[in-house]
């Protein structure tokens, strides 16, 4: 009988090894091989000692006799605890006794006509040894580790789906049964330890035990988490491609390094401090794969092509950018005699020099003297192009003159790295820069570009506009390579830096290499903005206050009427109040990341955020708020600027947002983008988004934070189809949920009732018992009698169902119950069920609600009119729209209409939902009429300070107001009952009776 294939764990790694083996041309080494105290493979190492570096061993040999491989080792030991296993491999150790140098690793030459390193490299010995047990004190063994000349560099637990284990496994193991503390996983021992399953690989630099953290090293799939399917075992790129020989050294000299990061801390006094981390760094597989695409594609085409990268945020680009600044400088030409680029720039377009990257980069430079920031101007710049410095870092304040050096350099090939995906410029920025670029053939577009930006306050003008801007006007350089690296490339950029193609007879344009928003969300870099989508709708009525009627531009008036209303203090103060209502109970009431949530509005003006920053700062200080919020714009309005209203320089608003105490920020066309705050939790906003800008915007709520579950947004302007539509292009993702009102949710409920899973009977008394906090046997005896039926008497197909709706439900219910007062105590009482039986009924992974009950059962003290609420995961969008080529001028002639008709139509159009404050100021300037001619009210105007009269005004109206009892009703009432509509009723009085007296002074009317 022949015999059958191994399916289990051992068959996986017996697959693996055996490649390995026979097409990476490794060596099977047994496990009894090990030394697992000194963590080497001894017979390996001087083996090939021995064969590379004869002389230096006879030198050794001498000098140690019989106690040779005892000091060596020891002194390989120690340098790979004192610097890690990375810079042994590439730098060998030294012996101090002999002075005597010992290579560990031999790299690829550039040219294969460098024999004799080519021979050396050769001679390297890549060995995989399986079952190794890698502790002297019990039995525990790693199911495949791989060894380059005798040291490990790379350990794997290995899991088959067939066996009913999983990557998840594979992971619990690394964290629970790998003791951090043994001597293989110190830290820089090995430059990763995989977990492998038959569909996912996932990867971690250094066990800490439960805090060990796994990052995603898959291809993605459908621009999303995962791999592919094949022919054959999804995973096995991995020693396929990625622990190839030529892979693996090139992964060790040019990707792999320990590198130190600076992360602030708050000491026991309260005082910010700063400590050195050390961080070893091993590629994602898109980060290893783009780099590596395009240095095969520039050393196949030389210097003079264009590259568009698009990752997203959370792709890890300052990482991608210096490995590829880096590895650019050294590139050669196919024959190896010369290098392609002569410098590498780097171009930042925030307004400080990215301090990551250029930390990142020279951290990974090997040899000294390589790099050069210029920030001190063109001289230093002119200096370091002279000196032959290889990589410049610089930002785009500086571009200008670097073009122009360029250009004088004709003999010199450059790089040019663009980091431009998340930062953008002030109009008075972009102003500044654009005077020094008096040879820009396309200048008056940039100029209007900045005249409408400076209009309308509108859209920013980004560093990507501007950069390409400047590359058009001077054209592309022959001598210079373009890298644009950005997460959300607009229609011109795509043009400029993508790669043509030919589809349904057009030229298309797309980026050489992506990693989409949909993978980084699936993969848990950022944060999903969509999850908690609300729009809001407010509506207006105005009145025509003159007996004329003139004529206006129908359209302009109409712009016109909506900033006024959208604008006005009543409007604002109100907003300002549910804003913050909604935070404090919603957000801090409920701890969103442990009470630390903080929260941005975007507003549409200047001039809006000045009034939000005024009404957010009464409003917090009439609830005696412990917080308080900042404002951000540029310039000066009226007068004020943000300094002015925040109590501190424009230059320290990231570093004061950081404190416990400011919990929002009010922006106008500032912090939009570039703006990194992982605290951030909800934004609200009351600004037209589209596109691009839109996207960016958004994205500041996306970071990634251990203590964030969840966003929250609340859009005052935008539909969510608008938003939908500006996300698509660069998303790639399917519509998960359509816009809902709460009705869904009770139609979800008869849904979830007529499966006859439970009763309303045991939904009650499960949620009296959870509330009354009874011992939790009981409320698994609840749950089980629901799930037993759910197993026994449901069919396949409608248990996936139910399990869905319960799902649903669950999701549903946590937002709405944050807008909407429900009444029906069952939804609630459904809902506490429902969040702990999804738990018991398997299939699809449970939603991950953060605080279980504490989190969601107590949210609903805040209501808000909704509009549409929207649970989005989008789908792939169209492609963007090219450059318009039809310019057809003359003048639109444009519609009149009488100031009543245009009243009439706007009412209709915003006064649809009415109540009776929105009729306020009608009912108050017949009051105020009955008010100013109050003998009592006059004496006070005339004899009383303001806030006498003030006093005066609020007594007359409450008498004025039982007069309308009759004839308005609904309005007495909600005068009397509303403490908030009463007073602004009465300041609204006080104001309209304050400009009679003024008017009648005038007319000498009162005395």
């Amino acid at each position: 009988m022949s015999k059958s294939t191994n399916t289990k764990e051992n068959g996986f790694e017996a697959h693996i090894t055996a490649y390995l083996v026979d097409s990476n041309k490794y060596v099977e080494r047994p496990n009894t091989a090990y030394d697992n105290i000194n963590c080497i493979d001894p017979d390996v190492l001087f083996a090939f000692l021995e064969i590379t570096q004869p002389k230096a061993v006879d030198k050794l040999k001498r000098y140690h006799k019989d106690l040779y491989r005892q000091k060596i080792t020891k002194r390989l030991n120690d340098q790979i605890k004192q610097k890690g296993v990375i810079e042994v491999l590439r730098k060998g150790i030294v012996d101090g006794f002999t002075d005597t140098k010992l290579r560990l690793l031999y790299d690829k030459p550039v040219s294969t006509y460098n024999l004799k390193a080519l021979t050396l490299y050769e001679k390297n010995t890549f060995s995989v040894m399986r079952q190794v047990y890698f502790s002297p004190k019990n039995k525990k063994s790693l199911d495949l580790v791989v060894f380059i000349n005798g040291l490990p560099i790379i350990s794997f637990e290995l899991k088959n789906e067939l066996t009913k284990q999983n990557i998840t496994d594979a992971i619990k193991q690394y964290k629970d049964d790998r003791d951090p503390n043994e001597e293989i996983f110190r830290f820089g021992r090995l430059l990763v330890n995989f977990a492998v399953d038959t569909e996912e690989v996932w990867m971690c630099t250094e066990l800490k035990g439960k805090q060990s953290f796994f990052l995603p090293f898959n291809k993605g799939y459908d621009n999303g988490a995962g791999n592919p399917p094949k022919d054959g075992i999804r995973t096995d790129y991995l020693w396929k491609e990625v622990l190839t020989k030529d892979s693996l050294t090139n992964i060790i000299q040019n990707f792999s390094q320990i590198i130190t990061e600076e992360k602030e801390y708050l000491d026991a006094k309260n005082k910010k401090r700063i400590k050195k981390v050390k961080k070893l760094i091993f590629p994602r597989f898109h980060q290893l794969t783009a780099v590596r695409q395009i240095l095969k594609d520039a050393q196949e085409n030389g210097a003079g092509q264009k590259y568009l990268i698009q990752h997203s945020a959370g792709s890890g680009k300052s990482n991608s950018i210096s490995w590829l600044a880096h590895q650019l400088v050294g590139l050669h030409n196919k024959t190896g005699n010369k290098t392609i680029f002569d410098t590498v720039i780097v171009i930042t377009d925030r307004r400080v020099l990215d301090k990551q990257i250029r930390e990142n980069i020279k951290q990974y430079q090997q040899v000294k003297g390589v790099v050069e920031a210029i920030t001190e101007g063109s001289k230093q710049l002119k200096t370091a192009l002279e000196e032959g410095k290889k990589i410049i870092i610089t930002t785009i304040q500086k571009f200008p003159h670097i073009v122009e050096d360029i250009a004088d350099l004709p003999g010199n090939n450059f790089g040019i790295i663009i980091d431009e995906a998340h930062s953008s410029l002030s109009g008075q920025m972009a102003r500044k820069l654009n005077e020094t670029l008096a040879k820009v053939s396309d200048e008056q577009e940039l100029q209007n570009s900045l005249d409408d930006y400076d209009e309308n306050e509108d859209g920013e003008v980004t560093g990507e506009d501007l950069i390409r801007t400047m590359i058009k006007s001077r054209k592309l350089l022959d001598n210079a390579s373009y890298f644009a690296f950005t997460a959300t490339p607009k229609n011109k950029t795509l043009e400029l830096f993508g790669m043509p193609y030919q589809e349904d007879g057009k030229t298309k344009f797309r980026a050489f290499h992506l990693y989409s928003m949909k993978q980084a969300i699936e993969e848990g870099f950022i944060k999903d903005v969509f999850q908690n989508y609300t729009t809001y709708q407010s509506y207006y009525a105005l009145l025509k206050r003159i007996e004329d009627d003139p004529e206006y531009d129908k359209k302009k008036a109409q712009k016109k009427l909506k900033a006024y209303v959208e604008s006005h203090e009543h409007a604002i103060k109100k907003k300002s109040i549910l804003m913050i209502n909604h935070f404090m109970d919603a957000v801090i009431g409920q701890q969103k990341m442990g009470g630390k949530a903080k929260a941005m509005l975007v507003t549409s003006s200047r001039a809006n955020a000045v009034k939000y920053k005024k009404a957010f700062d009464q409003y917090l200080k009439d609830i005696n708020s412990p917080y308080k919020a900042i404002v951000g714009f540029s310039g000066e309005i009226d007068g004020e600027t943000e300094s002015s209203l925040n109590g501190f320089p424009s230059a320290n608003i990231p570093d004061e947002f950081e404190k416990d105490q400011y919990r929002f920020l009010l922006v106008a066309n500032k912090f939009q983008t570039g703006f990194d705050q992982p605290l951030l939790h909800t934004m609200f906003v009351d600004k037209k988004l589209g596109s691009v800008n839109a996207v960016q915007t958004l994205s500041r709520l996306n970071r990634s934070h251990p203590l964030k579950k969840d966003t929250f947004v609340l859009d005052f302007v935008n539909t969510a189809e608008d938003m939908a539509t500006a996300f698509k292009p660069y998303f790639e993702s399917t519509i998960l949920g359509d816009a809902t009102d709460p009705n869904k949710l009770f139609d979800l409920q008869d849904a979830l009732d007529n499966f006859q899973v439970y009763t309303r009977e045991q939904v009650e008394e499960f949620s009296d018992k959870i509330l009354a906090n009874e011992p939790v046997d009981q409320l698994h005896a609840l749950l089980d009698l629901s799930s037993d039926i759910y197993r026994n008497e449901l069919e396949e197909e409608h248990q996936a169902d139910f399990r869905a709706k319960v799902k649903t439900y669950v999701r549903l219910y946590t937002f709405l119950s944050q807008i909407v007062e429900f009444e029906n105590a069952y939804l609630e009482r459904l809902y506490i069920f429902l969040n702990h039986l999804q738990n018991k009924l398997g299939g699809d992974e449970p939603v991950d609600l953060a605080k279980g009950i504490l989190d969601n059962i107590d949210m609903d003290s805040y209501r808000l009119q909704l509009d549409s609420t929207t649970n989005i995961a989008l789908e792939r969008g169209e492609d963007l729209k090219p450059i318009p080529t039809e310019m057809r001028g003359g003048i639109k002639e444009p519609e009149i209409d009488h100031l009543s008709s245009i009243i009439k139509t706007f009412n209709d159009r915003y006064g649809t939902a009415f109540e009776d404050t929105d009729k306020v100021r009608k009912m108050a300037e017949d009051i105020a009429t009955d008010v100013m001619n109050n003998d009592e009210m006059r004496n006070s105007m005339v004899f009383s300070d303001e806030q006498n009269a003030k006093i005066t005004n609020d007594k007359v109206v409450a008498d004025e107001m039982l007069k309308h009892i009759n004839s308005n009703f609904n309005f007495y009432k909600h005068y009397s009952d509303n403490k908030e509509f009463k007073e602004d009723v009465n300041n609204l009085i006080f104001g309209l009776v304050k400009e009679m007296y003024r008017n009648s002074m005038g007319n000498n009317s009162i005395p």
